[in-house]
């Protein structure tokens, strides 16, 4: 299988891996990325970008990686306030009073990084020119009742998520998380990120593809996929127009739980730079920062009765789960991606890693984790 890009030659078990993936998983068209004490030392990509017109996957090419967008989030927050901008244990209504309503005023950035703050989906149902919209999410929002004592219990806030730190971030700095995350940090590393894709990119945009074989939907008025559509509002895991992942439309909108576009390149370097620095820089988050954002605060079944996976989270990051998504160590951060997209940050092993696709197959498959496997046998010292 014939790749672009290249790897160091000490970590060509990855590139081995990424061979393997497309030979052994079926991989339509991905891309890896490995940034080891600041240096890329992997930029891999390879296969189709759009299946209907044979549209090579290149190096400017970008997909969507769901929830790989949470990591984006919870880097500007913790960016914020690691530089006194908020506190992640004042409440929310600090910075938008509004928000109190309803039996929230207790509610932090803490909980809602944790999906600890009973909101794991909205009672109101809100049309998708509405959510691309931004103004009608958040008044829902401010009217929503939590579903438990906030801090109490979990349960995977989907898209709320996003829009909760959102509006926070917009009431701190005066720009949407897209604009935001932008201007402090996508901008000033070069990143190919974004919360709501520009409209010059939507030719750089891989199309995805569902795996045969892939679990069927719950039943549609169930609490998980009311979370994963907003209601309805998101054809879930429909893919086509309108309102599927493949659509512009959806992807030029600031969904900034679930809807950022990147290559694996910019996520890898977005974690890279929060873990170690890139190219010499000053690391974006502190040791301090990470520390704070590495304690355990959410496992085990959730408030609904979803079995426990092994999932593990901190303050807005998945932590390393040998059962579920395992990474390299205790310092590993990160998110994953509804089609199998992985990126995380470990400033241990002075690495940042991300692995994009645009073959869905699902949380916590076979190809990212061959990768990270490979990836860890080449930090072992010699």
């Amino acid at each position: 299988m014939e790749h672009g890009g290249w790897a160091d030659e000490r970590y060509g078990a990855v590139a081995e891996a990424f061979t393997r993936n497309f030979e052994e998983s079926g991989e339509l068209g991905a891309s890896v990325a490995v940034f080891v004490d600041g240096r890329k030392v992997v930029d891999l990509w390879a296969g189709v970008a759009d299946e209907r017109t044979g549209r090579p996957w290149d190096e400017d090419t970008v997909v969507p990686v769901f929830s790989c967008a949470k990591g984006l989030v919870s880097v500007c927050v913790h960016l914020l306030a690691q530089e006194g901008h908020l506190d992640l244990d004042t409440p929310v209504a600090v910075h938008w009073p509004e928000f109190a309503r309803g039996g929230k005023e207790a509610v932090t950035p803490r909980m809602v990084l944790a999906h600890r703050a009973g909101l794991p989906a909205l009672d109101r149902s809100l049309t998708f020119d509405e959510i691309t919209a931004w103004t009608p999410v958040v008044r829902a929002i401010e009217e929503q009742k939590p579903l438990w004592e906030p801090g109490d219990a979990h349960e995977y806030h989907g898209h709320t998520f996003g829009f909760v730190l959102g509006e926070l971030i917009r009431r701190v700095t005066g720009r949407t998380p897209g604009q935001y995350f932008r201007e402090a940090v996508g901008d000033r590393l070069g990143l190919r990120t974004w919360i709501g894709l520009p409209e010059d990119e939507v030719p750089h945009l891989a199309r995805l593809a569902e795996a045969e074989g892939r679990p069927g939907n719950p039943d549609p008025e169930s609490l998980v996929m009311r979370i994963v559509t907003m209601n309805g509002a998101f054809a879930f895991p429909g893919l086509e127009e309108p309102h599927g992942w493949n659509d512009p439309a959806l992807l030029r909108a600031e969904i900034p739980g679930a809807g950022a576009v990147s290559s694996a390149r910019g996520l890898a370097t977005l974690y890279a730079a929060a873990a170690t620095g890139v190219d010499g820089s000053p690391r974006l988050l502190t040791a301090d920062t990470v520390t704070d954002a590495l304690r355990e605060l959410t496992a085990g079944p959730s408030w609904s009765g979803f079995p426990d996976l092994g999932a593990r989270w901190g303050s807005g990051f998945l932590l390393d789960a040998p059962r579920f998504r395992p990474m390299l160590g205790a310092r590993s951060f990160g998110n994953d991606g509804s089609g199998g997209q992985f990126a995380f940050g470990d400033d241990e092993f002075g690495v940042g890693f991300a692995y994009t696709a645009n073959r869905m197959i699902g949380h916590g498959d076979a190809r990212a984790r061959r990768l990270i496997e490979a990836l860890g046998a080449c930090l072992q010292p010699a």
